[in-house]
């Protein structure tokens, strides 16, 4: 079980204190640093002092860290062009010494859209075409040969003779990660596209049953690579119950429910937690770290948690 650090910056970071964070991970040997792709706040948060962007922080991460892998959970297919953003993620990929994942996803945040005048297709049948569209774009300009030209007519982009330049540092490309808990249209998308399937925020049961669909898929693709499972959850761990309340209530989460639905409490029982989730399958696990000034939380899980996990 690999254990990797994911932040919600949206919900009030500077880059500072996103490097900070990444650089303390890096130190106590967690396995990534991930980061939302988001532009508002979500509940009573003040999200100050405003939005950073993914691609832009993980650039500079990437120059300013040197061991530890860089990533999205996801990058918003609504956010961007699939050309440019390929061009983005390889060119970080080149800066890190090829260190970078690609978590990619539809888009979902309608507000989010509207409060900086992005479009956003009304119709989810509408994004997740785009979004799967955006997915056979972006491998593709990867995976064609330096020297050849691809082109694309798609229902929503088209491209035509394009130089597919720059190439990753990563070959054939960075790995990519596609999420979510959809019965049908996802799991066939991840097996088509995706080197991690990661399901966000769902009990040990959905996840194992997310798991288990997709695994389905991937036998019925015929692909022989093999898929990575993961999930995230939020983290809330004490070395006793005093110190997980306060972490709680740092982030305005109750303890009862953040142990019904997330990682919390003790050591042991953070470790017993993820264990559940690995039984399910999960061979790796994000752990959302929402209060990004307290360091000692992550010290705590890389000191006494990740060494029960082997």
């Amino acid at each position: 079980m690999r254990l990797r650090i994911f932040t919600e910056p949206q919900q009030g970071a500077s880059y500072e204190t996103l490097l900070r964070v990444a650089t303390a991970a890096e130190d106590l040997g967690y396995d990534a640093f991930f980061r939302s792709d988001h532009f508002l706040r979500m509940g009573d948060a003040d999200g100050l002092p405003g939005p950073t962007d993914a691609w832009t922080t993980l650039a500079g991460l990437a120059r300013e860290t040197s061991r530890i892998r860089l990533g999205t959970l996801m990058t918003a297919a609504t956010f961007r062009y699939p050309g440019p953003l390929a061009v983005s993620v390889a060119q970080v990929d080149q800066m890190s010494g090829g260190r970078v994942e690609f978590g990619f996803g539809a888009g979902w945040y309608a507000e989010e859209h509207a409060a900086y005048g992005i479009p956003f297709p009304d119709s989810s049948r509408e994004r997740f075409e785009r979004y799967a569209e955006q997915l056979d774009i972006i491998t593709g300009l990867w995976a064609t040969p330096v020297g050849e030209g691809f082109s694309y007519d798609g229902s929503h982009y088209r491209l035509s003779e394009s130089p597919a330049l720059p190439k990753p540092e990563q070959r054939p490309r960075p790995p990519v990660l596609v999420g979510g808990t959809g019965p049908r249209r996802t799991p066939r998308l991840a097996a088509a596209h995706a080197d991690e399937y990661n399901v966000p925020f769902s009990p040990v049961a959905e996840t194992s049953a997310a798991f288990e669909r997709t695994r389905s898929a991937v036998a019925d693709s015929g692909r022989s690579e093999p898929m990575v499972y993961s999930a995230a959850q939020v983290l809330c761990c004490g070395r006793n119950d005093a110190e997980v309340s306060r972490r709680a209530e740092a982030i305005g989460r109750d303890v009862a429910e953040l142990k019904a639905n997330g990682l919390a409490g003790t050591p042991d029982e953070v470790t017993d937690r993820i264990g559940r989730f690995a039984e399910a399958g999960a061979q790796r696990m994000y752990l959302q770290v929402l209060d990004l000034s307290d360091l000692d939380h992550l010290e705590l899980v890389a000191t006494e948690v990740a060494p029960q996990l082997g």
